[in-house]
């Protein structure tokens, strides 16, 4: 049986903007729900292109089935939308943290993330033909107007997104972190749900459906205010169970979440967005085996790091005494703060931010060498000291568009070095670096360096000692033509031949490897390895 049109509220003019009030409002929050996911998955799973795309094509799928589903509705619209909100805001407000638990816990959170998809999206699905269904009811009362409901009713439906998609980067995120900001939508949803239904069409229900309306929306009130007062002990027991016990600093800054691990003399281990940056056990050898090469083939007076924001490849720069600048480049000014005032990570790098030798630049990398860095050159040696190639959002860092960049910045004979991720476990992207260095116009030199320590890397990579955990270095060396740092008449005939050639050309610049590292002859596929643009990205994690 059909709902019978409700009776007027102060004026159907006044219903109809409350229907769109509503509908805009439901829009803003269905988006942050799907931002909120890729956001969290990216952080959690890693690869934000494949997580993107799994939570947009799994959310628009179930928005088709949710809109199938909604038919058997139409006939208590009223309170069919009154309890879909409800359990909208249970589910979408709740995600964030259910994602997160899963993957402190269990190790994982695919399955859910896929789960939280598919829901969220069938509840979303449903809301428009229930909605539409309501303004028309509205209108037909006010004046027969129904031609305009649709055009109306998407009009809010769009606006209210665009509004929920700039809020959720630029206000939520940022205040509230990704947690609170998923609850607090959560409550702003069943808020306006509940209100539409039981202030337009409250007389129409029966006094079981406004009951029942009534509980679930306090119910989940309920639950989403409980739970916001337990989500800094929820993040406590979270990190607990993620980074151990040890956990000294956890900082959220605008651009990512910084944890410092390592109490009473235990080695200090640094996480950026839940990756293993630097492990205190090993990060001496890495960094000696990233900078020294570098350093001992020529003059190095001039120095740019790009990355490095935890100063300890500054470190082993300043260890040079006859470095005169260096120039460090850094995206995240929390970092560079943590970097200087926190005792034991200023100790481990040796102060290094203190050196009035050293300057550092908050900014992009690549947008720093397209704008100041072309000012500011040229540099002796260019560090490029940057989170793994295989994360998404650094593939523009290792780009042929911006080792273009990088070598516009050397001085002639200018060495470039770049971390190239871990050669054993997966060559394939570390030979893909050496081949984009090698498009820039650089001679190269790749090799290795052994002894890493098991370690633990959340993200995509999450292991303890595994076989998934990384147990090298890979590094290239490359350096800008001209006649140093090669020997006269020794420089290779053609791009890539002095990968081929071995150690021998570089070792006649200078290049001594440190203790535990290897010159590396790329495998015969390498050649084949197309290199990686800012259009055609070729890696993955």
């Amino acid at each position: 049986m059909i709902e019978p049109l409700p009776a007027p509220v102060s004026s159907a003019r006044s219903g109809r903007f409350l229907v769109l009030a509503v509908v805009f409002v439901c829009a803003a929050c269905g988006l942050v729900y799907e931002l909120e996911l890729v956001a969290l998955a990216s952080y959690l799973i890693g690869d934000s292109v494949t997580q993107a795309s799994v939570v947009l094509s799994v959310m628009v799928f179930a928005m088709g089935v949710g809109s199938l589903l909604a038919k058997r509705l139409r006939c208590r619209a009223a309170v069919g939308f009154g309890l879909i909100e409800a359990a909208l805001a249970l589910v979408g407000g709740c995600s964030a943290i259910v994602l997160y638990a899963t993957f402190a816990w269990f190790g994982g959170s695919r399955y859910a993330l896929v789960a939280f998809s598919l829901a969220i999206g069938i509840l979303i699905g449903a809301e428009i033909p229930l909605l539409m269904t309501l303004i028309q009811r509205v209108s037909r009362r006010a004046a027969g107007d129904a031609s305009g409901t649709v055009a109306d009713l998407f009009a809010a439906d769009y606006v209210g997104a665009l509004v929920g998609g700039l809020a959720f980067p630029f206000l939520l995120l940022p205040q509230l972190g990704q947690l609170t900001s998923a609850l607090l939508t959560g409550s702003v949803n069943a808020v306006a749900g509940g209100a539409l239904v039981l202030l337009l069409f409250g007389r129409d229900l029966s006094p079981r459906a406004r009951w029942a309306l009534l509980g679930a929306n306090a119910l989940v009130l309920l639950v989403l205010a409980l739970t916001t007062v337990m989500v800094d002990d929820f993040e406590q027991a979270a990190r607990r169970a993620v980074y151990g016990g040890q956990v000294r600093v956890a900082v959220q800054t605008r651009v990512q979440e910084i944890v410092l691990t390592g109490k009473a003399g235990a080695p200090l281990d640094l996480f950026l967005d839940g990756r293993l940056r630097i492990n205190g056990l090993d990060e001496s050898r890495y960094h000696a085996a990233l900078v020294g090469p570098a350093l001992d083939a020529g003059p190095h007076g001039r120095v740019l790091i790009l990355g490095g924001g935890d100063g300890l490849a500054a470190r082993e720069v300043l260890r040079h005494r006859d470095v005169r600048s260096v120039t460090l480049v850094e995206r995240d000014p929390g970092l560079l703060q943590l970097a200087r005032d926190d005792p034991r990570l200023a100790a481990l790098n040796a102060h290094a931010l203190r050196d009035p030798r050293l300057r550092p630049v908050t900014g992009d990398a690549f947008g720093w060498l397209r704008g100041e860095g072309r000012l500011s050159g040229p540099y002796d040696v260019v560090v490029s000291d940057l989170p793994d190639p295989g994360i998404t959002a650094s593939t523009k860092l290792y780009s042929q568009e911006f080792y273009g960049l990088a070598r516009r910045v050397l001085a002639p004979g200018g060495r470039l070095v770049v971390h190239a991720g871990p050669v054993a476990g997966r060559p394939r992207t570390f030979w893909t670096v050496a081949s984009t260095v090698r498009a820039a116009g650089l001679t190269t030199f790749a090799y290795r360096a052994t002894g890493r320590s098991a370690g633990f890397t959340a993200g995509p990579d999450r292991a303890l000692g595994s076989a998934k955990s990384p147990h090298d270095w890979g590094f290239v060396l490359a350096a800008r033509p001209a006649p140093h740092p090669f020997a006269a008449g020794a420089a290779p005939d053609r791009p890539g031949a002095e990968d081929r050639a071995g150690a021998g050309t570089w070792a006649a610049a200078g290049v001594r490897l440190p203790a535990g590292s290897l010159a590396l002859t790329p495998p015969s596929e390498a050649a084949g390895y197309p290199p990686s643009t800012l259009v055609h990205p070729r890696y993955a994690d």
